[in-house]
């Protein structure tokens, strides 16, 4: 994972993902690089070449925030990755404290009166920090399940437990760029040197650079004791503790996947 030019390396990424004819330019039969050359990023962002190339060599280091500007609508950033776009050029170098992996009892009991709702909360690594009774019975029974990111990497059952894997896979990698404010947090180098190593798809998606903040959506899941399930999930940040989301799955009332839902319960219930 490359730390000393997160910049440049970003920079890189988006310019090899924008298409020239969106940017009103001609592909062109010759054209030698996918996507846009780095004088017509400078060109579309209103900067001389040899500027935008010490940026992405990380000679040039402190952009304005109207260059930020002008690269980002150059190479048609949306509104979420120009932000972060801001982020990467002028890091906050802030250490997550410890405790930021301790749940709050009050959110946990609070999650326990819950029963019929799945709800886990998550740290910045999309790790398992706490959850309900039917929040634990969701994800129950794989190899990873106190683990999203190496739930869907790592684990053998994940492409049949997440039917739209090849989505899953791109906002999870997505989530984990949009979490990662420190670049030498050596627990995030950990995470994605070992992604890096043991999956091609996590690989390729990391160097992507997409963001993907874990907002809502519907997710399908295939589970095992229930069949399929189709839910609507919102995801709360956690104010008390900076890294930590509250997720919060549910089914559309009265639908296969509210009595599939309703039957897990049933079954966490029993068990208990």
């Amino acid at each position: 994972m490359e730390t000393t030019n997160p910049l440049g390396q970003f920079l890189r990424a988006r310019r090899s993902q924008a298409r020239p004819e969106d940017a009103g330019l001609a592909p062109g039969p010759r054209r030698r690089v996918s996507g846009l050359r780095r004088e017509e990023v400078a060109l579309l962002a209103g900067v001389s070449t040899d500027y935008y190339i010490r940026l992405e060599q990380g000679r040039e280091r402190n952009p304005s925030a109207q260059v930020l500007d002008a690269l980002a609508r150059a190479l048609d950033l949306d509104e979420e990755t120009a932000a972060h776009l801001h982020q990467v050029a002028r890091p906050a170098r802030r250490r997550r404290p410890a405790a930021a992996d301790r749940v709050s009892p009050n959110l946990v009991r609070t999650m326990a009166a819950w029963p019929d709702t799945p709800a886990v909360v998550i740290g910045p690594y999309l790790n398992v920090l706490a959850r309900n009774a039917l929040g634990g019975a969701l994800f129950a029974g794989h190899q990873y399940s106190d683990d999203l990111l190496r739930l869907v990497f790592l684990d053998p059952g994940a492409r049949t437990f997440y039917p739209d894997w090849d989505r899953v896979a791109v906002n999870t990698v997505g989530a984990l760029r949009a979490a990662a404010t420190d670049h030498d947090d050596p627990r995030l180098i950990e995470v994605v040197g070992e992604l890096s190593v043991k999956s091609a798809e996590f690989r390729k998606l990391w160097a992507r650079h997409d963001i993907r903040q874990k907002t809502r959506e519907t997710k399908r899941f295939q589970h095992p004791l229930v069949g399929p399930l189709s839910l609507d999930y919102e995801s709360l940040t956690v104010n008390s503790a900076p890294g930590q989301q509250l997720v919060i799955y549910q089914a559309e009332p009265a639908s296969p996947s509210a009595e599939a839902l309703k039957l897990l319960g049933s079954l966490v219930a029993s068990n208990a």
